[in-house]
């Protein structure tokens, strides 16, 4: 809220008026009463002596005033909360985006989803409705004991009686609701978690008919969330009825004790229906202190949660600055050296997934990784791409430690070519230049020429407006991956990745990928990760990897000419005994 400070406090101001003057009112209540049993006037201090009908009318000019900082302080406290929250959700939003994949590979995207969505909404609601009702009351609570204390010491007294009481069962409550709020909030994420999985995975649900076995998950999680939130709700009833009953109890005292006062003549008419209005001021403003003490409890769990992502270490965009080499060159040679490396991934560090790789790559040169399942093909692109840094040894590129650069600018210097390309749900252009934001028409429809995608875009009635819809679901896979193709293209990548971007497609599509896969690799440091062996007989270099280790390495024909070795064996479950 910092940033808006000036529009808070002159918020704040506009509620300190217009709350002072709603002090006011029952000052000129109590004159009222006196003025009609004293003949038709009375004397206010600073005001001077006046009628019945003067009193009234300054009443309705108070009342104005009042209104009218209420309208003021109400626009400036929500144009501060909205304002501070977009800023939260794009700092929270920001963050996120930031942070190292070690960090997504321990979470799940709905958990963090409900974190920028429901656990902001709970705060939205105390910054701009708890707050300033938070400000108004502490006038009301102030303002009115101190003019009750003028009116009746003995009175203010017996009422402030009650206050000891009602502040150690504020803490009390206070705690045990904090920790359900957190709790609450916790099975919230966890049933929306299933619900964005769910939606993700929808082909795969009704492929299995498994829509009543996702319903029970998610109502499980559900009825967990209500458990919890029932719990919450019950201390909190309790703690609210117990606030009322010591309020109102302590309210029926001060009456009881002022009808005596009255009876007796230490009070006016006057003073005690002052004393009545200005003890409802203070016990409304007490009761609404209670449910806003309960509303901040369920805020601060969202907010704690909140800046447990704004407090996560970002990824290091910065090449170090005692690096003699930390400048880069305008663009990458694309040479590539695997030097000795062994890695295993944060979340299962017992189980080593690379051991002493040794690699390289020449500018321009195509590599194949090829292997079984689980070799360590992905992690070793995973590696390149800098998602994680090795435990031992090092990864060079162009002859300097990839830490040495500039994260960010590293990454522009590559292209990735998934298998299951996921792309964004607006239009083709969109898709295609977020390899360059920016990029020109021309450019785009260059790219996509290459990827041979320009003619069946051109098929569509919008052509490159077109929407692909969400992960691009309108697209058949060849589309979506000569979209990805093109996309890689108009980046111009010095080091090109494909993860098996041809595994899943059928001969005619596969031809189309093919060819403008060739047109993107040409001049380009490439690594090929393969299962299907006939897509990668042309690549200048091989490596077979099993079990993380690079267990041979040579072409398509020296590799084959080998009896024993693995990649023939490979070659020969797919192609036949050679």
């Amino acid at each position: 809220m910092r940033p808006y400070r000036g529009r808070f406090f002159a918020g704040l101001a506009a509620l300190f008026i217009g709350a002072s003057f709603g002090l006011v009112f029952p000052l000129l209540a109590g004159a009222l009463i006196d003025a009609a049993i004293n003949g038709g006037r009375t004397s206010l201090p600073l005001l001077g002596s006046l009628t019945i009908n003067q009193i009234a009318i300054t009443l309705a000019v108070t009342i104005g005033i009042q209104a009218a900082g209420s309208f003021n302080s109400a626009l400036s406290f929500s144009h501060v909360g909205q304002s501070a929250l977009a800023d939260l959700r794009s700092a929270t939003y920001g963050r996120l985006l930031a942070l190292p994949m070690t960090f997504f590979g321990q979470r799940r995207v709905g958990e963090l989803a409900s974190r920028v969505s429901t656990d902001i909404a709970q705060i939205e609601g105390a910054l701009i409705d708890s707050l300033p009702q938070a400000c108004r009351q502490v006038v009301f609570l102030g303002g009115g004991l101190a003019l009750i204390a003028t009116t009746s010491l003995p009175l203010t007294a017996v009422m402030l009686g009650t206050l000891p009481l009602l502040i150690a069962a504020a803490v009390f409550f206070g705690r045990r609701l904090r920790r359900f709020s957190r709790e609450t909030q916790d099975r919230l994420a966890d049933s929306q978690t299933i619900v964005e999985e769910t939606l993700q995975a929808i082909a795969s649900v009704k492929s299995f008919a498994n829509e009543r076995f996702e319903l029970e998950r998610y109502s499980t999680a559900n009825h967990a969330t209500l458990a919890v939130a029932l719990q919450a709700a019950r201390w909190r009833a309790v703690f609210v009825a117990f606030f009322i009953a010591a309020l109102f109890g302590g309210i029926l005292i001060v009456l009881w004790y002022g009808a005596l006062q009255l009876q007796a003549g230490a009070l006016t008419g006057g003073e005690l229906t002052r004393f009545v209005l200005y003890t409802t001021f203070v016990g409304g403003a007490m009761a609404q202190s209670a449910e806003l003490f309960s509303q901040v409890q369920k805020t601060v769990g969202a907010t704690q949660r909140v800046r447990e992502i704004l407090r996560e270490s970002v990824e290091d965009n910065s090449a170090p600055a005692n690096d003699p080499n930390a400048t880069q060159p305008e663009r990458l040679r694309g040479e590539v050296t695997f030097d000795r490396v062994s890695f295993c991934y944060p979340a299962r560090p017992d189980a080593p997934v690379l051991h002493d790789v040794e690699l390289v790559a020449r500018p321009g040169e195509r590599i194949a990784l090829v292997g079984p399942s689980g070799a360590g093909k992905s992690t070793l692109t995973a590696l390149l791409l800098r998602f994680y840094d090795p435990d031992a040894g090092a990864l060079l590129i162009d002859g300097r430690d990839a830490r040495s650069y500039p994260l960010h600018w590293l990454r522009n210097q590559m292209a990735l070519v998934p298998q299951d390309v996921l792309l964004f749900g607006g239009s083709i252009r969109e898709n295609i230049a977020y390899g360059r934001p920016g990029a020109g028409d021309q450019a785009i429809e260059a790219a996509a020429r290459q990827a041979n995608a320009h003619d069946f875009i051109m098929s569509f009635p919008e052509g490159y407006a077109t929407l692909v819809g969400d992960r691009g679901i309108k697209l058949s896979g060849g589309q979506r991956q000569r979209i990805a193709i093109a996309r890689a293209l108009l980046k111009n990548p010095a080091i090109l990745i494909l993860d098996e971007a041809t595994s899943s497609l059928d001969s005619e599509s596969e031809r189309l990928v093919q060819d403008a896969l060739d047109r993107l690799m040409e001049g380009r440091t490439t690594f090929v990760v393969a299962h299907r062996l006939a897509t990668i007989r042309d690549v200048d270099h091989i490596a077979v990897i099993d079990g993380g280790r690079v267990v041979e390495t040579g072409t398509h024909d020296e590799l084959s000419a080998r009896p024993d070795g693995l990649y023939r064996r490979l070659s020969s479950l797919q192609f036949g005994p050679s």
